[in-house]
């Protein structure tokens, strides 16, 4: 029998999981325009499988409508079904934007942002993975044997990402045990989000083709290394001119720069209930493991949770062009469009705030005291004080609004419930199959 060929209309909410439904693919023209059935209690679906909770009951009536810049249509010439679907929009059924669609929230901050200052934000998510189809061995970390032994599968991903529209930029072997990394060039506003998504997804389509998985779980063993998501980004003026990069300036930021900075730091416990937003995100961030612990921004520190990036070598327009800044305090289990919304929410606050950033040298030094009496604040140790910090947060309802804050919360604190009275190992077990 000749298959039909069926193409999916996706999103990717709360839970940083990629859902939809599909269709026949000669019916693309129509759900381009009418979308495909869905319903609000399917955001509160949890990273483990069960509603524990909803705010939606059983009512409602939306529709999750494919947007065709965000097109992957990516045959792997193996004899596989092709990878074949979109991502897209959850709107009413009147065709307008529903209050906690992922992509509206982001589309949402974008527009305070160009508001705010006339800037458009240019970001790039670099992914940290543990892949299942190759042997650990002593000394694997970034050597060109691990790189060797992984085969065709870094080649094929860079491959599947080109044709899933997503420019590759790199691929290596990382710290951790069968651990790797893949970057992508930067984009523009949702592109880079939506890039983002097909990063992961191409990522677990070539393991799963190749017999194997890849996954993105922030930490698979308590006492092992975890796997982060780095948020780079810079920003570009109405003439898409670059607006970051001031090196007479603190920090090198330009004074705007540096306002939107000041207020992610100053938003930064609540944003890391939306960032780092699974139990087991807080296994990961703990001192000594190369990951942030502490809310302050430096130039060249992997444990601070903004890190000014090096630009080596060319002129000075080639650095005002690749002069960047890392947000670090991220992981996979977090959807790329509330990262990058809750980050440019908080960014534009600080703007409009005129906050400024602390004049502080030798942070990297000091201790837990000296840096709590400088104002430097520990980020929460655990995703339930994280999500107390977002309720507590004055910003956080307005970026989100009464009835999606309330859904986020209620989602994660049913799924910390989820967990309780698993310990550390059996929690990383169980996250390693979810992501």
């Amino acid at each position: 029998m000749i298959r039909e060929p069926i193409i999916m209309a996706c999103t990717c909410e709360i839970a940083g999981r990629v859902r939809g439904k599909g269709f026949p693919a000669a019916d693309l023209p129509s759900r381009l325009e009418k979308g495909v059935g869905w319903v609000p209690t399917n955001t509160m679906i949890s990273a483990l499988g069960p509603i524990a909770d909803t705010p939606f009951g059983a009512t409602g009536d939306m529709i999750l409508v494919p947007d065709p810049t965000t097109e992957v249509n990516v045959d792997f010439g193996d004899g596989s079904v092709p990878e074949r679907w979109f991502l897209g929009d959850i709107r009413l059924t009147d065709g307008t934007p529903w209050e906690c669609c992922p992509r509206e929230f982001l589309r949402r901050a974008l527009r305070d942002l160009d508001e705010a200052a006339g800037l458009q934000l240019f970001a790039a998510f670099e992914h940290e993975f543990v892949y299942s189809g190759v042997e650990d061995r002593p000394g694997a970390p970034y050597s060109l044997d691990l790189y060797r032994r992984q085969g065709g599968f870094g080649e094929t991903l860079l491959a599947a990402m080109r044709a899933a529209g997503v420019e590759p930029d790199s691929f290596l072997p990382e710290y951790g045990a069968r651990q790797f990394e893949v970057t992508c060039a930067p984009a523009l506003g949702m592109k880079a989000a939506d890039d983002a998504v097909k990063v992961r997804e191409m990522a677990r389509a070539v393991a799963i083709r190749l017999g194997h998985r890849a996954t993105f779980s922030p930490i698979l063993d308590p006492e092992g290394t975890g796997s982060g998501v780095h948020i780079h980004f810079s920003f570009r003026d109405r003439e898409s001119g670059s607006a970051t990069y001031d090196p007479a300036r603190p920090f090198m930021l330009t004074e705007t720069a540096g306002h939107f900075m000041a207020g992610i730091l100053a938003h930064l416990p609540a944003i890391a209930a939306i960032t780092a937003p699974s139990p087991v995100s807080y296994i990961r961030l703990r001192p000594d493991r190369w990951a942030p612990t502490w809310g302050y921004i430096a130039d060249r520190d992997r444990e601070a949770s903004l890190r000014i990036c090096p630009v080596v070598g060319g002129t000075s327009e080639d650095a005002r062009r690749r002069f960047n800044v890392e947000f670090r305090p991220a992981d996979a289990a977090a959807s790329p469009y509330l990262a990058l919304g809750v980050l440019v929410h908080a960014g534009v606050d600080g703007i409009r705030r005129r906050l400024k950033l602390p004049d502080l040298d030798g942070i990297a030094a000091m201790d837990a005291a000296e840096r709590e009496a400088a104002g430097i604040r520990r980020l929460p140790q655990s995703l339930a004080e994280a999500l107390d910090e977002l309720e507590a947060d004055a910003g956080a309802k307005n970026w989100f609004g009464a009835i999606y804050l309330d859904a986020y919360l209620r989602h994660k604190r049913a799924e910390i419930g989820m967990v309780a009275g698993l310990d550390e190992r059996a929690q990383c077990d169980l996250y390693a199959e979810s992501y």
